[in-house]
């Protein structure tokens, strides 16, 4: 048995006897207090907003009650019976995200500055609504807030396909959990996963194949379907943020518009974009045009690593070599920043932010207009560097973010790091410490949050992509919101065993800490 699963079970075995009155919310509220009584709700509880802007959160509700408690309450104004008030006030102390849960066995008001704050009230009702075994809900008083602003979770499409419904779900999930910013990974080497109407043949060339069939079928979104998924995320208070690579990782953008590509590698052929070329600038600043015009999130991310691993001809190409000796460029990393700067301009004049991976910390971007994404760990100067250029910066690590990555010793079908064979547990998860980062403070305002990223090498299934990404999104989501001092592990698992039952009856397939036997990993 893993170290994980003998501590489940201990918990288990001996949980205090104050354990029921523990705040069973992921993630745990800043301040919670359970009161005397419960609110009872059927279909006679109406759901009242004081304002138009609420109208959206109060159909959600409604929708997610039904759904999931099987009772259709009533949208309205009334002001008597049992009533759910949702409510937006002026003069809170933390204007943002906080709200207020105030119930009583009448009433549940919930109260914030902002929709986004009352969407997170509401959220943290229908957690205690579903906990219940019936309709009716044990009082809590909770004033709330995030630790961060930025809780974000990542979909590589590229590798593998999953399709709009898959994504809506586990939008789903992340809104139940308070997770809000969903970082869409659309463009990579096996598989271009976005219809561009100035050039078709990115999606129905480069949509064909996956990271194991390069003969899978053309698989990709429609500009209609990417407006479907955008709408249903904001209903959320989800923003998505999509990724167009570049200049490395184009080689399905290169199968279909080859006269753009910049070369390769043996291992990674037609791998970069031509940074020589000025109608490359041109043809990507098209593409990201129509990327703008589909996400109103104002950023699009653009990759911007690994540029190493394919820019070979670089060198040998008379595009670049023209563009080194005008530019005065000494080397192809020095050529790799140009290509960097220009679509950050390009980004810019969209009124986009330019965001990238921590590769791009040297390349005197813009901090005003720029997003870093530190994820090697092992680089900690990359993000010391980013700090210290004044970038805000996301902090997604592979250890322990990467959810690729296994989540026990005895998984096979998936990554481990390094000689030691780490891999990233429930718990190394759930620990995550800003302040354990070399070079960074936890008191860094330069710091937007934290970020799990879920690439799909070794996940082609949607079994297999529950497995790998519950119920560790349950312990970002807890790091990414509650305060370091009130960070509990073994609190954790408690309120978490209240919260499994609810993934399986969705028909997700989680990894069972507790009981790993009943929950052998799925092949990739």
């Amino acid at each position: 048995m893993s170290r994980i699963a003998s501590l489940v079970v201990l918990i288990t075995l001996l949980q205090p006897a104050t354990a029921q009155n523990t705040c069973p919310i992921i993630p745990l509220p800043v301040e919670s207090k359970q009161v005397s009584g419960a609110f009872t709700f059927d279909g006679q509880t109406t759901i009242v907003v004081n304002e138009k802007s609420l109208q959206g959160v109060a159909k959600y509700l409604q929708e997610e009650l039904a759904k999931r408690k099987g009772a259709t309450l009533k949208l309205g104004t009334a002001t008597k019976g049992q009533l759910i008030k949702l409510q937006t006030v002026i003069a809170k102390p933390r204007p943002g995200e906080d709200y207020s849960l105030k119930m009583s066995p009448r009433q549940v008001l919930i109260t914030s500055q902002t929709v986004a704050g009352v969407f997170n009230g509401v959220v943290s009702f229908l957690q205690l609504a579903t906990s219940s075994p019936d309709n009716s809900v044990p009082c809590w008083q909770v004033v709330d807030w995030p630790r961060y602003a930025w809780r974000g979770f990542m979909l590589d499409e590229s590798r593998h396909f999953f399709g709009k419904e898959k994504v809506k779900r586990l939008l789903d999930q992340m809104a139940f959990y308070k997770l809000n910013r969903f970082h869409w990974h659309l463009t990579d080497e096996p598989g271009w996963r976005i219809e561009i109407k100035q050039y078709p043949r990115l999606a129905q060339v480069g949509g064909k194949g996956s990271y194991t069939d390069t003969t899978a079928p053309v698989k990709y979104y429609t500009q209609e379907e990417i407006k479907e998924i955008v709408a249903y995320a904001a209903k959320r208070q989800i923003v998505v943020i999509p990724e167009i690579d570049m200049p490395g990782h184009a080689t399905a953008a290169n199968k279909a518009y080859p006269e753009h590509s910049g070369g390769g590698s043996d291992k990674h052929p037609e791998f970069t974009f031509n940074p020589g070329k000025e109608a490359t600038y041109q043809y990507l600043t098209n593409i990201l045009k129509e990327v703008n015009a589909l996400f109103p999130s104002q950023m699009i991310h653009i990759g911007g690593d690994e540029v190493s691993f394919g820019n070979d001809k670089w060198l040998s190409n008379a595009d670049v070599k023209a563009l080194m000796a005008r530019e005065g460029l000494m080397d192809v990393k020095a050529v790799e920043f140009y290509f960097i700067k220009r679509m950050a301009d390009s980004l810019a004049k969209m009124n986009n932010k330019c965001l990238a991976w921590d590769e791009v910390a040297q390349a005197d971007l813009n901090p005003k207009q720029t997003i870093v994404f530190w994820w090697r760990q092992e680089h900690p100067r990359q993000l010391s560097t980013s700090l210290a250029k004044g970038y805000p910066v996301v902090l997604c690590p592979r250890l322990p973010f990467y959810f690729d990555f296994v989540q026990d010793s005895t998984h096979k079908s998936g990554r481990k790091w390094g000689n030691k064979k780490q891999y990233n547990s429930l718990e190394e998860v759930y620990n995550f410490s800003v302040a354990g980062v070399e070079g960074c403070s936890d008191t860094s305002r330069s710091i937007l949050g934290i970020q799990a990223n879920l690439w799909t090498e070794t996940i082609r299934t949607e079994q297999r992509l529950d497995f790998m990404t519950f119920p560790r999104l349950c312990a970002v989501a807890e790091a990414a919101w509650t305060p370091a001092a009130q960070k509990d592990f073994p609190n954790f698992n408690q309120r978490l065993q209240k919260q499994l039952p609810l993934l399986k009856q969705q028909g997700i397939q989680y990894y069972d800490y507790g009981q790993p036997q009943q929950s052998p990993e799925p092949v990739r």
